[in-house]
């Protein structure tokens, strides 16, 4: 139940952020929540294979190049989705770092104080 409920608040994330950000276009509430499940999908099998491939160029630039990785995986996303379009990769950048900050603050709601 908890991760519909994420996917959910992924989605919404990524609905406001399109509506927000200008070069970030995204068709309805569907097409934002298949977005969601797909940049899921490939954060949990493309991104960790791009971390280890591009490891001393992230570790040089101090972990900046996380942020390009991010943009890569929007980017592909883009490709995949029809309803789903990113203008260049500094929007892809700006998209995955308001994401994530969305993202942090939409889950830090679900979170359940421990007794």
């Amino acid at each position: 139940m908890k991760l519909i409920i994420k996917l959910l608040l992924n989605a919404l994330a990524v609905f406001v952020i399109a509506y927000v950000l200008n070069g970030v276009h995204v068709d309805s509430y569907m097409t934002a929540l298949i977005v969601a499940v797909v940049l899921s999908v490939l954060n949990l099998f493309v991104k960790p294979v791009l971390v280890i491939f591009t490891l001393p160029i992230t570790i040089v630039t101090l972990g900046l190049f996380l942020l390009v990785i991010n943009a890569l995986i929007i980017l592909l996303a883009d490709k995949l989705i029809d309803g789903f379009s990113v203008s260049s990769i500094w929007i892809a950048i700006l998209f995955s770092i308001l994401l994530s900050l969305l993202q942090s603050i939409l889950h830090s709601l679900l979170k359940e104080e421990k007794k």
